[in-house]
C-alpha cells in the first residue's frame, strides 16, 4: 500500500466514525461523544441506569471485544444515561483497558451463587439501582441463568443484544419471550426464533458488537512493528484456530468427560495439518507476490502454541524468514492498532476479521464448520466474497482470494466501506429500541 491508499484509509475511518454518530462532518464528534458520555456518569443517580452483563471470557480477544463495542454503542446511542458493567470476567488486563477507554465506568463484580443469594454487596446493589438489564453480545444467551434471576427477583425489563440462539429449550423460551428485544447476530439465530414462536415484541438481526470496537494501543503495536521492520499498509496477519477449542486445557474446571476429550482431540489432530496448510497457502502466495511480510497472530491462548508447529515451521525455506509471529496473547487494543495497519487479516477465528473490519482493514474469514452458526454473520453483512468455508475450498483459492482483496486496495476499501456504513446503519437502528426500551421502563 502506498502512502496515498493509507491516508484514504485513514481518511475513511475518520468519516466512518463521525458517520455512525450522525454527524457527517465533524472530525472531532467522537470525542465530544466521549466528553458527554463522561459527563453523564458524573451526575446523579436519577438518570436512567442499564445493567450490562457482559465480558464472559479474557482467554479470546473476540469474547473480550462485545464489552468495549456495546459500550461504544451506548455511548454514542444513549449518552445520558449511567452504565453498569457486570463482567464475568475483567482479568488479564482487561479492566485497566476498559477503564481507559471509559475512564468513568462503574464496574460491579459478584456472582449469584448456587443458593440464590449474592457473594457481592456491591452487585445486590446493582440490582436495585438498575432500571433495565442488557445482556450483551455473545455466542449465546451466556447469562440467562443470571437474567431469569433478575426477571423473577426484580420484575423489571430487560433486552439481549447481538447474541447466537441455537437451541431453545423450555427456560430459555419463556426468557426469551419475555424480552423487550432480542437482536441476533446473524439470521439463522432470527429463524430459530421465528421457529420456535418466540414472542418478543421487537426480534431483528444486529451484527455483533465487536464490530463498534474503537481500541487501539498504538504504543505497544509500534514497538512490535519496529522490532519486526513492519511497515504499514505492507504486511498480511494470519489467525490460526483447532477446529474444537481445547478448553479442558485452558480451564481448568472444564467438566468434559473422557469421552468428549478424547473427541475433540482427534478431530483435531485429523485437521490440523489440513487446515493451516491452507493457511499457509495464503501465507505464501502473499511473501513470494509481494516480497513482504506476514505476521501469525493469536486470537485465543492456546493459539500461542500452535502458531510455529502448525503455521511457521512448516513454511518452505524462501518465506519463513519473511514470517514473524506474534507470540504473545494480547489484548483486543493491541490488536486494533495493529490490523488497522495490516495490509489484510486472514482468519480461522471469527473476531479478528471483525475487528480488522472495523478499523478498515479488509477481513476475510476461513470458516470451519465446527465453529457455530455464527459465521452466518458474514453473509448476512455482505461479505460472501471475504469468506470461506474450509472444507470446500483449496488451498490455492484462498491464497488467490486474499491476493486479489489485498492487492486491490482501493476497490476493497470501497467494498469494506459500504459494508461498515450497512452495519453502522442497522447499529443505530436497534440502538434507538434498546434506548426506548430503557426509557419505557422508567416511565411505568
Amino acid at each position: 500500500m502506498n502512502q496515498q491508499q493509507d491516508t484514504t484509509r485513514r481518511t475513511w475511518l475518520k468519516q466512518a466514525a463521525c458517520q455512525s454518530l450522525g454527524i457527517a462532518g465533524l472530525l472531532n464528534s467522537g470525542l465530544l461523544q466521549q466528553q458527554a458520555f463522561s459527563q453523564s456518569t458524573t451526575k446523579s443517580d436519577s438518570r436512567p441506569t442499564l445493567l450490562l452483563r457482559s465480558g464472559w471470557q479474557t482467554v479470546n480477544i473476540g469474547d473480550i471485544g462485545h464489552s468495549p463495542g456495546i459500550l461504544k454503542l451506548l455511548e454514542m446511542y444513549a449518552p445520558e444515561f449511567q452504565i453498569i458493567l457486570w463482567p464475568n470476567s475483567v482479568d488479564r488486563g482487561v479492566e485497566p483497558m476498559l477503564k481507559k477507554r471509559f475512564p468513568h465506568l462503574k464496574i460491579v463484580k459478584g456472582r449469584l451463587r448456587r443458593d440464590g443469594k449474592w457473594d457481592s454487596e456491591q452487585l445486590e446493589q446493582a440490582f436495585q439501582q438498575a432500571d433495565f438489564f442488557l445482556h450483551g453480545s455473545g455466542p449465546s444467551v451466556v447469562s440467562r441463568r443470571e437474567l431469569a434471576f433478575w426477571k423473577k427477583t426484580t420484575g423489571k425489563p430487560y433486552g439481549i443484544y447481538g447474541v447466537t440462539v441455537s437451541k431453545i429449550n423450555p427456560e430459555l423460551h419463556e426468557l426469551l419471550s419475555g424480552a423487550d428485544f432480542i437482536f441476533t447476530r446473524e439470521t439463522h439465530s432470527l429463524k430459530n426464533l421465528k421457529d420456535a414462536k418466540i414472542t418478543a415484541a421487537h426480534q431483528d438481526f444486529a451484527p455483533d458488537a465487536t464490530f463498534a470496537i474503537d481500541l487501539t494501543d498504538d504504543p505497544k503495536a509500534l514497538k512490535f512493528q519496529q522490532q519486526h521492520q513492519l511497515e504499514t499498509g505492507n504486511y498480511l496477519c494470519a489467525v490460526p484456530r483447532l477446529r474444537f477449542t481445547p478448553y479442558h486445557k485452558i480451564h481448568k474446571g472444564t467438566r468434559w468427560s473422557k469421552e468428549k476429550i478424547q473427541e475433540v482431540e482427534s478431530v483435531n489432530q485429523q485437521y490440523q495439518e489440513i487446515d493451516h496448510a491452507k493457511l499457509r497457502a495464503a501465507i505464501i502466495k502473499w511473501v513470494r507476490s509481494t516480497g513482504k511480510k506476514a505476521v501469525v497472530c493469536p486470537e485465543m491462548t492456546y493459539q500461542t502454541e500452535i502458531i510455529q508447529p502448525l503455521v511457521i515451521d512448516p513454511l518452505p525455506a524462501d518465506v519463513k524468514p519473511l514470517v514473524v509471529a506474534h507470540a504473545d496473547y494480547w489484548l483486543p487494543d493491541e490488536a486494533g492498532s495493529l490490523y488497522r495497519d495490516a495490509a489484510a487479516v486472514v482468519s480461522m477465528e471469527c473476531h479478528s476479521p471483525i475487528i480488522a473490519c472495523a478499523f478498515g482493514t479488509p477481513g476475510l474469514y476461513v470458516r470451519q464448520p465446527t465453529d457455530t452458526i455464527k459465521g452466518q454473520m458474514w453473509y448476512d453483512i455482505g461479505l460472501k466474497d471475504w469468506t470461506f468455508e474450509i472444507d470446500e475450498v483449496n488451498e490455492q483459492q484462498i491464497a488467490d482470494r486474499v491476493m486479489k482483496v489485498a492487492g486491490n486496495n482501493e476497490q476493497s476499501l470501497a467494498k469494506l466501506k459500504s459494508v461498515m456504513h450497512s452495519i453502522q446503519q442497522r447499529q443505530k437502528r436497534t440502538m434507538q429500541i434498546v434506548k426506548q426500551a430503557v426509557l419505557k421502563s422508567r416511565s411505568s
